[in-house]
């Protein structure tokens, strides 16, 4: 069986995005790595909500051309770039069926909502939270609305020198 991976940046108040959806807070991957490519090395596919994906597309260049891309929505007249499948279904069973076919693990990607509810449905195996060292005040919460407690056991950590801590969980 496939895993679920959250792999994920989030201020230290626990915001993903500013509210206009702007990610300009992080810092800029040149800097350091903060484990990204042995991560994308372990993904063969990707899930994420609509608006995840319009910030993704806003940044330029497809990053995940290599990748098996799916996007949630509830509208099915939305107009995705070739790379990417728009799924309409629920995002609970089709991550359910996903996760029982062959291949690499399946990233995460964002945002809140999709996370919260694949969170709720004990579907994620592995948290990989980027710490960055800034409080944002208003945004886009990680977890928003969760119901589900799940406790986890850190399985390893890295701090870089600019303040950002990269901390792997995985389910007890």
């Amino acid at each position: 069986m496939r895993k679920l991976k959250l792999y994920i940046a989030t201020s230290l108040d626990g915001k993903i995005a500013r509210l206009n959806n702007e990610i300009d807070w992080l810092p800029p991957l040149e800097e350091y790595d903060y484990g990204y490519a042995e991560f994308m090395e372990s993904i063969g596919a990707i899930v994420m909500g609509y608006k995840t994906y319009e910030v993704c597309v806003g940044l330029g260049e497809w990053a995940y051309k290599d990748k098996t891309s799916y996007v949630f929505s509830r509208s099915s007249e939305r107009k995705l770039i070739p790379e990417a499948a728009l799924i309409t279904e629920d995002p609970v069973k089709f991550v359910q069926d996903l996760k029982q076919t062959d291949g690499k693990a399946i990233w995460l990607l964002g945002g809140g909502k999709i996370i919260g509810l694949l969170h709720d449905a004990g579907l994620i195996d592995e948290y990989i939270l980027a710490y960055i060292p800034v409080i944002l005040g208003e945004g886009i919460e990680l977890f928003p609305g969760i119901k589900k407690q799940e406790n986890l056991k850190l399985q390893r950590h890295q701090v870089y020198e600019n303040g950002v801590g990269l901390f792997y969980f995985g389910k007890q």
